[in-house]
């Protein structure tokens, strides 16, 4: 079924600062190709594009993406990195604006994310609503360690929430970072500014679909990680970006301790023998991605499971299908989550979770319906391991998990929402215009 089409086309642009493969880009890209696919002019502009390492959709040619103020460094000396951001963004503002200026098409509503300093800029230059998409507080993300860190965050930490309340419409990922939004951001919460919720949004293969990435999972795999699955029992999957955040170390402690508990009894039905494959996004221009990755290595080797981990720095779209297709469920290691994109994607394949109880996850996994939720600590999910190696465990919580996804989490409901919020940003902003309240009329 195509999407409906608006009865009037809108121009949209999007303001987002790196354009890799975590799960914002995964968000925006999703955006953008729901609201092109309704029959809307979509730009995308960013400060650094790699098509080489960015997700399909972006090849596609169904929107336009810019690169903007990526001429500006990424940090200096792998230092000031939020800074560098506020500046390239605040720089990307700057040329979204004297390029519609110039061209004399100027955007109907601008979506922006992840750094909400040039929201005022782009509404002063502009004069056009501008959607937020917070997808968690920066503040939180970069807890000060010493005195001179608190230094140089505060003005950040500033900015951020004073820039946030200039938005036209802010909206979160969930209930979750709803109330987090809250108790952070307390002079816009006590302004009344209650963020709307939108959930990210998975495509939910067909059936077919999935028949065809359990048949055909070994062909699109590395020969080398193809074997390693082959010769495990049950594995699962890790699927997060290689930073320190995303505590995948707990997996491997997971596996570690699971392996420790049936040492004595040996590979059987009751004791299968694990494997664990640790996927995700690696940029080798981040030092913590480069460092995290020889970190998890290290931990494996030390822990004597190094010969039951594989990595696979990076995949194609192809790869992520192929690695959910060969697993027995998905392992979901953050703690206090704003969402996580991972626990749905593994839902719209049938694969149950293993997720920390807290954050995001309390809302995109059901416990012990469609997936499990634990403490993290690495005996209890050895507990969780072993239970979802019971016959049968698994594929009746993916089963339930994939039918959830399919009914709340669909690209579809998502760019209908997402078309709803922004058609009527721009539906204020032509009547505040009618009645002289400001902005002029779309060209």
């Amino acid at each position: 079924m195509s999407p409906r089409k608006h009865s009037r086309p809108l121009r949209i642009a999007f303001c987002h600062p790196d354009l890799g493969l975590g799960g914002a880009e995964r968000l925006i890209v999703d955006a953008a190709k729901e609201l092109a696919a309704r029959g809307h002019m979509v730009e995308i502009s960013t400060a650094y594009y790699d098509p080489a390492r960015s997700f399909e959709e972006t090849r596609s040619g169904a929107f336009a993406i810019k690169v903007r103020g990526g001429w500006f460094p990424r940090s200096l000396g792998g230092r000031a990195i939020a800074l560098c951001a506020y500046i390239r963004c605040l720089i990307m503002a700057v040329s979204l604006s004297w390029s519609c200026w110039r061209a004399a098409s100027r955007p109907d509503v601008v979506i922006v994310d992840q750094v909400s300093v040039a929201i005022p800029l782009l509404r002063w230059l502009l004069r056009r609503p501008v959607l937020f998409y917070c997808h968690f507080p920066d503040l939180l993300l970069a807890a000060p360690t010493t005195r001179l860190h608190r230094f140089y965050r505060a003005p950040l930490d500033w900015l951020e929430q004073a820039t946030t309340g200039t938005a036209d419409l802010v909206v979160v990922n969930s209930r979750f970072t709803q109330g987090i939004f809250a108790r952070t951001f307390r002079r816009l919460h006590g302004r009344g500014l209650v963020p709307d919720v939108l959930y990210p949004a998975v495509v939910v293969p067909s059936d077919a679909q999935l028949a065809a990435a359990r048949a055909g999972w070994k062909r699109t795999l590395p020969p080398d990680l193809a074997r390693f699955i082959e010769s495990r029992d049950a594995v699962f999957l890790s699927i997060n970006r290689f930073e320190r955040k995303k505590n995948v170390g707990l997996a491997i402690r997971a596996l570690a301790a699971a392996q420790a508990q049936a040492s004595h009894q040996g590979a059987s039905a009751a004791n299968p023998l694990l494997g664990l494959v640790i996927a995700g996004g690696h940029d080798a221009r981040l030092r913590e991605n480069v460092e995290h990755l020889a970190e998890l290595r290290a931990l494996a080797a030390e822990l004597g499971v190094a010969g039951a981990v594989a990595f696979l720095p990076s995949f194609t779209d192809a790869q992520r299908a192929a690695l959910l297709a060969s697993a027995r469920a998905v392992l979901y290691t953050p703690t206090d989550e704003h969402l996580g994109i991972v626990p749905l994607e593994a839902a719209a394949a049938g694969r149950a979770v293993l997720a920390c109880a807290s954050g995001g996850p309390l809302e995109t996994v059901v416990k012990s319906e469609t997936g499990l939720l634990r403490d993290p600590r690495p005996e209890v999910w050895a507990d969780a391991l072993r239970a979802l190696c019971v016959p049968g465990a698994a594929e009746r919580m993916g089963a339930a998990a994939r039918r959830r996804a399919a009914l709340r989490f669909s690209r579809a409901a998502f760019g209908e929402r997402l078309e709803g919020l922004v058609a009527r940003l721009a539906a204020h902003r032509a009547q505040r215009a009618g009645a002289g309240g400001g902005g002029a009329k779309t060209e």
